[in-house]
């Protein structure tokens, strides 16, 4: 299959609302390919490199990529920012670029048509490069890949890069598409994906096997799934309505982790499911000490803690996720401590389809000395509270509740769970530029625009603007990222690829002209930076517009 195929799919995607034409025609495509393309395919028309349970990354900066297409197109940096003015679209400005350009025309025309799978073979060697010289060798992949691209290609070829497909076509869909084009039914693709992590897996399986291959799929040690979310509630009352009986969890200030076992093996996966594996050695030798079975998923969380075995706020445990050089070193400057709360897989069985209190009895016959989250089963309200103000008494951010007799259900969000805290919930924000400071701020970049996603389209829409909340140390750190993710400067402000997420507090959402969406945040000020959580998981616009129509209807 020629990659130029799959690119004007996907811009034929990008032009498209309807969701039953745009599934049509993916499912066409996905039965038009050979069985060893599907996967890539997949993986590519969603934005991604490789498939999710895939740990290896391609390492890519926008400012490496940025001086290639340059180089090939001939084009200057102020075309470029014409360009983008015009599209707001770092691919759609490849290729106006290469579209363009005298230079491509001339070389172009002599080159042989990229595959699919040349283009996975080419992510595949971006990934593996590494140690001395990384980053020339890194050029010249790239470098050959895109010379052989046409504008088109070149553009999708550019998201998937940088992971900014933005089509409209998100998993859902393509669940629909692959049983559409599969001949089964959607709910098996759909608990498929959810028991492997990755629909592009699921589709290579129904392109051979069918119906029979993909209801076999389960779980399997050491390829990550998406945890269950919990929705957050206002208050306790709340929570009783809905679940009668709730069981309550201290919901931990640390990061949720999910741990792996197999035998004398173990990995640990953050929420964004990378392996941490190295960052936390201490955690895996109390798992194989401790957890009584062979073959195991667990989820849990790490919290850091002081001298006095007291929780500490989450920054100083990002310090202990981002190490993996001087680890020992750190093992002494940031204990930590480890909490079990659920458990998915025991010994070739998958436990998602009991209810809650019955995996918590299993978790608990396995877990040995390691702790499990303090928790209280309650319909009493005086209880509930009581248990809440003793959570936030021990340090820790709220409490978690969960239906006694809820299933585990990977990568929802809904009633079944929800997260309680006592103070306004913060927002999780992603940074889409930012502006250098005054004073003895005026070498930093340390003032940040702070956007929403918009879940109908996938936009980042800015909702607000802070230059509060970040210590002198992580404003140099958070400079030298951003310079890195940096697309175009405007005098004092740059304009950078979405991708560092923060957790952001604030008093108030108000109305407001200034930004696009309306609304903008009163006093908004960084409270951490979430290296657990991607771009794509931070809080949506309509999330932010309804916390504003709540508030203002309350006045």
């Amino acid at each position: 299959m020629l990659f130029n195929a799959l690119a004007e799919l996907c811009e034929g995607l990008e032009k498209t609302r309807k969701r039953t034409l745009m599934v049509q025609r993916v499912a066409d495509f996905l039965t038009s390919l050979r069985a060893e393309e599907v996967e890539p395919a997949v993986s590519m028309i969603l934005g991604k490199a490789f498939p999710k349970y895939d740990q290896r990354k391609l390492e890519v900066s926008w400012a490496t990529l940025s001086t290639i297409v340059q180089r090939l197109s001939g084009a200057k940096w102020s075309a470029f920012e014409h360009a983008f003015d015009k599209t707001g679209d770092l691919g759609s400005t490849v290729k106006i670029l290469f579209k363009t350009s005298k230079v491509r025309k001339q070389t172009t025309l002599l080159q042989k048509p990229l595959t699919v799978m040349e283009v996975r073979k080419s992510l595949e060697s971006l990934a593996e490069v590494s140690g001395k010289g990384a980053r020339e060798r890194k050029e010249r992949v790239l470098e050959t890949l895109l010379s052989r691209a046409t504008p088109l290609e070149a553009k999708y070829l550019v998201k998937i890069l940088i992971g900014e497909m933005r089509t409209g076509f998100y998993e859902g869909l393509m669940e629909l598409a692959v049983a559409q084009a599969f001949n089964v039914p959607y709910q098996v693709v759909q608990r498929a994906t959810m028991m492997t992590g990755d629909v592009g897996k699921v589709a290579a399986i129904a392109k051979t096997e069918g119906l029979a291959g993909i209801s076999n799929l389960t779980f399997k040690v050491f390829h990550p799934i998406k945890p269950m979310l919990a929705q957050t509630a206002n208050n306790l009352k709340e929570v009783l309505q809905e679940h009668g009986t709730t069981a309550l969890e201290y919901k931990l200030d640390g990061a949720r982790i999910q741990i792996h076992k197999l035998g004398n093996q173990v990995k640990i996966f953050s929420r964004r499911l990378t392996d941490v594996t190295t960052s936390l050695p201490e955690v895996v030798e109390t798992v194989k000490k401790e957890l009584k079975v062979h073959e195991a998923i667990v989820e849990g969380e790490v919290i850091a803690v002081d001298e006095h075995n007291c929780p500490l706020p989450f920054q100083h445990l990002l310090r202990r996720f981002r190490r993996v050089h001087e680890v020992k070193r750190m093992l002494k400057e940031v204990p930590i401590k480890l909490y079990l709360f659920d458990v998915i897989w025991i010994d070739g069985e998958s436990l998602i389809d009991l209810p809650y209190t019955e995996r918590r009895e299993k978790l608990h016959r396995v877990a040995g000395k390691i702790l499990l989250t303090p928790e209280l089963i309650t319909a009493n309200i005086e209880k509930a509270k009581s248990f809440l103000k003793k959570a936030l008494q021990d340090g820790h951010e709220g409490v978690v509740a969960k239906k006694p007799t809820s299933t585990y259900v990977p990568g929802a969000r809904g009633k079944a769970w929800f997260k309680v805290k006592q103070v306004l919930e913060p927002l999780d924000l992603v940074i889409v530029a930012a502006e250098y400071g005054y004073g003895r701020r005026h070498a930093w970049l340390s003032d940040y625009y702070l956007a929403a996603k918009d879940v109908k389209t996938g936009e980042f829409m800015v909702v607000g603007k802070t230059f509060k909340g970040l210590t002198d140390k992580e404003i140099i750190q958070m400079t030298e990222r951003l310079k890195e993710l940096t697309i175009r400067k405007e005098g004092r402000r740059v304009i950078v690829l979405p991708r560092v997420v923060v957790e952001v507090a604030y008093n108030e959402i108000q109305r407001s002209p200034k930004y696009r969406c309306g609304m903008a945040l009163r006093f908004a000020r960084i409270t951490r930076i979430r290296e657990d959580k991607s771009p794509e998981e931070v809080d949506t616009i309509q999330k932010v517009r309804e916390i504003y129509e709540k508030q203002f209807k309350k006045v």
